[in-house]
């Protein structure tokens, strides 16, 4: 059967955007070699345009230029077509390739999903919760701890307040009212009043006697009264 109908042939694959890419733009560099190679044709009809007189000899060089830029003008048509397929394959490889892009990225975010699904189920918010609730409780009991071995002792717990701050004001008065060498209030001697001032009394005597009486009230070594001295007459 397969002398009588032959092997069938195998398709070849069809060529890929760079393969068509690749192809079409070395079109475009052996079109713009010939542009170039005209341009430099066509830069000697000038030069010898210049030189002939007019007449026919150059005429015959313009006919020759004149064919050559058309020539040059089909090229760059070709030229510019080249230039466009290439656009055209270059934007589908860029579609063709922000697909692949998405592609991949999708795929990325499926596994993502189904491995943090995954997670999920080994973490439950209730046990989140009774852990919180849990470490509240743990704060509560160490803050406890720490005010009981911070406590005072010896210190009454009935204080109130306010007769605090009244003791704090009179001590502050007290510290206001310090002499001038820095002695405090309640360490300086008490200042009583002159009472016998307030009463208006007489001064005490001063032992002096009056004139004449000078032996009244005289005393002697046992602190008796003296023996008056009899006068000796003459």
């Amino acid at each position: 059967m397969k002398r009588v109908f032959g092997l069938k042939k195998e398709k070849e694959p069809p060529p890929s955007i760079n393969d068509a890419s690749d192809r079409i733009n070395q079109r475009g560099e052996n079109v713009d070699q010939k542009i170039k190679s005209l341009d430099a044709e066509l830069s000697r009809y000038k030069e010898q345009i210049k030189k002939t007189r007019p007449g026919p000899a150059q005429e015959a060089v313009k006919a020759r230029a004149m064919r050559v830029l058309k020539q040059k003008r089909m090229y760059e048509q070709q030229r510019d077509m080249l230039y466009n397929q290439t656009f055209n394959l270059d934007q589908v490889a860029f579609a063709s390739e922000g697909i692949k892009d998405a592609q991949q990225t999708i795929s990325a975010l499926k596994s993502a999903n189904k491995e943090l699904k995954g997670m999920m189920k080994t973490v439950k918010i209730q046990d989140i919760d009774n852990l919180q609730d849990e470490m509240m409780d743990l704060m509560d009991v160490s803050n406890e701890i720490q005010e009981t071995l911070g406590r005072s002792y010896n210190v009454p717990d009935d204080i109130d307040e306010e007769e605090l701050m009244g003791e704090l004001d009179a001590l502050e008065a007290d510290m206001g009212t310090e002499d001038e060498a820095g002695v405090p209030s309640y360490l300086q001697p008490d200042k009583e009043p002159d009472l016998d001032a307030e009463l208006n009394l007489p001064s005490a005597p001063t032992g002096h006697a009056a004139p004449g009486r000078s032996n009244a009230h005289a005393e002697d070594e046992l602190g008796l009264p003296a023996v008056p001295h009899a006068s000796i007459r003459g």
